[in-house]
């Protein structure tokens, strides 16, 4: 893909669509085509009562509210559109098994007729991590061994890997994905672990929520010189209002000229 991309967030999860999931293939249909890019689906997998360790402004939904597996919804907005590129904004990886993940992304890109990027990230919240027997505080270091064993199983036939977290050897995992490289975008602040895992494994960036024009452009300047090679950088943009609270396009395209200026792709 090149040039400037539009992505759509389309929530799979709380009550916008009273209920009726089926609003978001048609959602996706509608951005299929209308010449969107790439739409964009998040995870939650459990959710313990308390949010308040998420510090990007009020959480979405509450505990008990629906959050729908996002894989199993690109599967099904798969089948409804032809073009557009689906993916996740982000995926817990860490919370996935990594064999089972890189079969589970790889029969998602085959089926799509290699339409998949992958978002991921580590996620904030300890309890989701609680109920799967695995330790919060290690998440980043299971994020680098499980996109890193999903590269190799993609990559090589037969296929070995050696981590703390993560081991295999002489190991098959068919079929492979249907693009030569799949596109996996990392989310978050731009640490140093992150700008390595960026350059050493991934092909996009998505900054973390709130991220500042100033940010964008420093974290852009960093990923470009570190990697050598073109690194997207994936950025929100803002729905503007006027003072009566009416949308205004013209305030909104301005917005997207600064983050196309700052880095954005």
């Amino acid at each position: 893909m090149t040039g400037t991309t539009l992505t759509v967030g389309i929530p799979n999860f709380g009550g916008w669509a009273g209920g009726d999931w089926n609003a978001l293939l048609d959602v996706a249909r509608a951005c299929d085509d209308a010449g969107v890019d790439r739409l964009v689906v998040n995870d939650h997998v459990v959710m313990g009562r308390n949010t308040d360790a998420y510090v990007w402004g009020r959480f979405p939904t509450a505990p008990d509210g629906p959050w729908l597996e996002p894989l199993t919804v690109l599967a099904a907005m798969a089948t409804v559109t032809s073009r557009v590129r689906l993916s996740t904004g982000i995926l817990i990886a860490p919370l996935r098994p990594a064999a089972v993940l890189a079969k589970t992304v790889a029969t998602l890109d085959v089926l799509s007729g290699g339409r998949i990027d992958l978002g991921v990230g580590t996620g904030w919240q300890k309890e989701e991590y609680d109920a799967q027997n695995l330790d919060f505080e290690a998440r980043a270091g299971r994020l680098d061994d499980v996109i890193g064993a999903c590269r190799a199983l993609w990559s090589n036939l037969p296929a070995a890997y050696a981590s703390d977290t993560v081991t295999f050897a002489d190991t098959f995992c068919s079929p492979q994905p249907a693009q030569e490289r799949l596109p996996i975008w990392f989310a978050g602040a731009l640490t140093k672990r992150n700008l390595r895992r960026i350059v050493d494994l991934g092909d996009g960036w998505i900054p973390i929520m709130g991220a500042s024009l100033d940010e964008i452009r420093a974290g852009a300047a960093d990923i470009n010189s570190a990697a050598g090679r073109p690194i997207a950088i994936q950025a929100p943009a803002r729905v503007a209002t006027n003072e009566a609270g009416d949308r205004d396009p013209a305030a909104t395209m301005a917005g997207v000229a600064s983050l196309i200026n700052a880095g954005a792709t």
